[in-house]
């Protein structure tokens, strides 16, 4: 059984054991987090599509982790105009596993 679940503006999918990094969550590591906007459900051949999420469907994890992913560079450089500006970003992300998906 798979899941499509909406979290942090981004879409996964996901099945039951899945260990996968999505935006930070504000939970403690250990903790359970239960995921409600389902937008498709399906096993085997069957698939349910929500309108826009399946009603009474839900997908729980388990938080493993917190951290920060690799530093990315941003350069702006102007030619010939002796301007150059240098920054970087490091986005943070909560990894999850998967422990259960219930459907209606």
């Amino acid at each position: 059984m798979y899941a499509v679940i909406v979290t942090g503006g981004k879409q996964y999918r996901v099945a039951q054991g899945e260990t996968l990094r999505v935006e930070k969550l504000e939970a403690d590591v250990g903790a359970a987090v239960n995921f409600d906007q389902v937008l498709l459900l399906g096993s085997g051949e069957g698939v349910k599509v929500g309108a826009p999420t399946v009603s009474g469907a839900s997908v729980a994890a388990k938080v493993v982790s917190h951290g920060r992913l690799d530093k990315v560079r941003i350069i702006k450089f102007r030619r010939r105009k002796h301007h150059m500006k240098q920054m970087g970003h490091r986005q943070h992300y909560t990894e999850v596993e998967i422990t259960s998906i219930s459907g209606a």
